[in-house]
């Protein structure tokens, strides 16, 4: 039975049949059409049904959330058949979606020919199990959806090594055993029959021997991390020591932050139109108006409801954000609902420590985006800017924002500087703020706002 649903209800609305109906959502289907059998065979893509719980906020929210398990199952290489959605106070501790519903949940797995369920949402191991058996399919949850993308997606060895361990964090809570088949124990004289010597006592079970293997690896991978997040502080404490500012662009994933970066240092980064395509952060030097050089950051996207493994995972990382000068907050301003976006990012930027860095919104695809969005978006946004990274617009704009950002030197200096130290005149502009430069016969004379570093060079100067 299909309900509608009236889009402004809340939770402490539900009626009856509402509560008692698993609801079809409509267009997630992306089930391959022309498409000849043998080529079928080739891709041999798994065919998904999608599974929500519609627990508080309106029918749309239900559906964007809902919608954007069908995007990232898509970019993990699955075939959305259908996507269904159950309103209920909360998920069920059982089997999330309900005893009852489980039996028609099952209707819909054989009606589409489906061989995965994905729920959106974290579920337990029992949970998982609990609804295996019962739809007879494999069950996994959106946060097993994003782990696989990440592993596919992850190129550098830090960033392999960060996924893993978030994969690695997320199964040892869910690894479970079946029966006697996987015990290794045999206390006492029970292992008599075939045990004999050397079978007898606590012994450990095939689920403790997984376990401590997998806690052994988690352990040298933290240990890897800890190393090459040491090789990375070098890198950024060399950058600091010659006082260039750092610009990190953060936001949802597929909001166009590598685009904003090409378009911003012509870096020639990745881009594509999937979810997750950037999880190498990517550091590019640019210059101001005036020849200041700064550094833009590329940083893995976020999403809803982003995995806490991966959040502590990718912590080193995003730390980054944190230790930069300013934000540049990207969000697409033609997706449906750019300030639940906006909400998750600011979210996981507080639990990193980035929630007090100056913030510039950058309101992206604005070629493709409805005005009235963008206009609203603006007001409630004081200190944003509308761009298109694709076309160009509006990137002037945001260039001179950055600018009027940036940490001015904090020392004041007047030097003469001969013309054989051109090098420190180098200097001054590439990290200084240049108030007035003038050309005499015995050297440059130069005022201008430099780090104190190179203020203590251009002071030791001869006049």
């Amino acid at each position: 039975m299909t309900t509608q649903f009236d889009p402004e209800l809340t939770t402490g609305e539900f009626d009856l049949d509402d509560r008692r109906s698993l609801r079809r959502v409509a267009g997630l289907s992306t089930e391959l059409e022309d498409i000849t059998e043998v080529e079928y065979r080739q891709l041999q893509l798994e065919r998904v049904v999608l599974v929500g719980v519609w627990t508080q906020g309106t029918a749309a929210d239900a559906e964007n959330s809902l919608a954007e398990l069908a995007a990232l199952t898509e970019t993990a290489g699955a075939q959305v058949l259908e996507g269904i959605v159950q309103r209920r106070d909360r998920p069920d501790p059982a089997t999330f979606i309900g005893s009852g519903k489980v039996e028609e949940l099952r209707d819909v797995v054989v009606a589409t020919g489906a061989d995965t369920v994905i729920c959106d949402g974290e579920l337990s191991a029992s949970q998982l199990r609990n609804l295996e058996d019962a739809v007879k399919v494999k069950v996994i949850d959106r946060t097993a959806v994003i782990l696989d993308i990440f592993a596919q997606h992850a190129k550098s060895k830090e960033g392999k090594a960060q996924v893993e361990l978030a994969q690695l964090e997320y199964l040892v809570q869910r690894l479970r055993g079946w029966g006697g088949a996987l015990s290794r124990q045999a206390g006492g004289r029970a292992g008599g029959a075939g045990g004999g010597v050397g079978t007898r006592g606590p012994g450990e079970t095939k689920l403790e021997t997984d376990r401590r293997r997998v806690r052994t690896r988690m352990a040298k991978l933290r240990r890897e991390l800890a190393t090459m997040k040491t090789a990375r502080e070098t890198k950024k404490r060399s950058r600091r020591q010659r006082s260039v500012p750092a610009v990190a662009i953060a936001g949802y994933t597929n909001a166009g932050k590598s685009s904003l970066l090409n378009q911003l240092t012509g870096a020639g980064v990745l881009v594509d139109d999937v979810l997750f395509a950037t999880l190498d952060p990517t550091v590019r030097r640019t210059r101001t108006a005036d020849g200041r050089e700064y550094t833009l950051s590329d940083t893995v996207g976020f999403v809803r409801h982003l995995p806490h493994e991966l959040v502590e995972a990718f912590r080193s990382t995003l730390e980054e954000v944190g230790e930069a000068d300013v934000v540049l907050h990207v969000v697409d301003g033609s997706h449906a609902d750019p300030e639940g976006q906006l909400a998750a990012v600011r979210g996981v930027l507080a639990d990193v420590g980035a929630a007090d860095v100056p913030e510039i919104v950058v309101i992206n695809k604005i070629d493709s985006a409805d005005d009235s969005t963008v206009a609203r978006l603006l007001r409630a946004e004081p200190h944003s800017v509308a761009v298109s990274a694709h076309s160009g617009e509006g990137v002037d704009k945001l260039r001179a924002m950055i600018e009027s950002e940036l940490p001015v030197p904090p020392v004041e200096v007047e030097a003469l500087v001969p013309y054989d130290r051109g090098e420190l005149v180098s200097l001054v502009h590439r990290t200084g703020e240049v108030i007035s430069i003038e050309h005499e016969p015995d050297g440059t004379r130069v005022r201008a706002r430099v780090p104190a570093s190179l203020a203590a060079a251009l002071q030791s100067l001869p006049e």
